[in-house]
């Protein structure tokens, strides 16, 4: 229980080390509960989405409100990690002068132009969806971001000490049994997904199967893919990773998942039915 608590303390800005303070050493195995903490993130995100969808307000600015609950609860703390990473690799050079400019706390202009990128992409494609469909989708892309990123800490090694590390925190590499627990808290929010998709196509037997492998299979598919190539993008510029390459990993694999999903619900003409 504690260490679940540890997660909630590390990826959020919620209170909690008020009820309990974890040892230290719980936070090196907390990134296979990553996903977990998607749960609640993802959720009152998608919570706010549809609220304030059936409070008649217009998408947009639901979409809006919804970014900005999960930014309460997180502290905005991948989006630091999404632009000490573009600046970071932006700037290139040695694997020395990467780390130096990821590490600093000013922001550049490679960070501000994906930040923009991000929010405007991220507005869109929210935005964009069904009330309750979307609600779903945010429930879903949270956690299964965070759980392709969290497979960088048993891709890579860490790309400093903790004495260099923001958190003071080296993760510990995962099991064979938290992989599995951390890859069922990362798919388990997409069922809600799956089921509205097959319900809207009212399709059965083989050709249903084929279908929910193309709407839902193919958008999941494209995040773990983006995972692995930015892994293998740090490995060959850093030879590692340090938190910021989590924080950019997790956002940028969430956008894929939406994105590739929004594509595949457009070429399958489900928009108008679903709700």
């Amino acid at each position: 229980m504690q260490r679940v608590l540890a997660a909630f303390i590390f990826f959020t800005r919620l209170p909690l080390w008020r009820l309990c303070s974890p040892k230290p050493a719980l936070y090196a195995r907390v990134v296979e509960l990553w996903p977990l903490v998607g749960w609640l993130t993802g959720g009152v995100m998608a919570l706010v989405w549809w609220m304030a969808n059936y409070s008649l307000l217009p998408a947009s600015v639901a979409a809006i409100l919804a970014i900005v609950a999960r930014l309460l609860i997180t502290g905005a703390l991948h989006e630091d990690g999404l632009a000490d990473f573009f600046d970071g690799f932006g700037a290139g050079g040695s694997r020395q002068r990467i780390l130096e400019v990821m590490k600093d706390s000013h922001i550049g202009t490679y960070g501000v132009v994906a930040l923009i990128c991000y929010y405007l992409l991220l507005f869109s494609l929210v935005s964009s969806f069904p009330p309750l469909f979307g609600a779903c989708v945010i429930f879903a892309a949270d956690p299964l971001a965070k759980c392709c990123a969290s497979m960088i800490i048993n891709e890579l090694p860490y790309a400093r000490d903790a004495e260099h590390a923001k958190s003071k925190t080296v993760y510990a590499r995962m099991s064979r049994g938290a992989i599995v627990l951390d890859v069922l808290f990362g798919l388990l929010p997409s069922l809600p997904v799956i089921y509205m998709v097959w319900k809207t196509a009212g399709i059965s037997g083989w050709p249903s199967i084929f279908f929910l492998v193309s709407v839902v299979g193919v958008p999941m598919l494209f995040a773990w893919m983006a995972s692995f190539t930015l892994f293998q993008y740090m490995e060959k510029k850093i030879q590692g990773y340090t938190g910021d390459c989590c924080g950019a990993t997790y956002i940028i694999c969430e956008v894929v998942y939406m994105l590739m999903l929004s594509m595949m619900v457009n070429v399958f003409a489900l928009t108008e039915d679903l709700v």
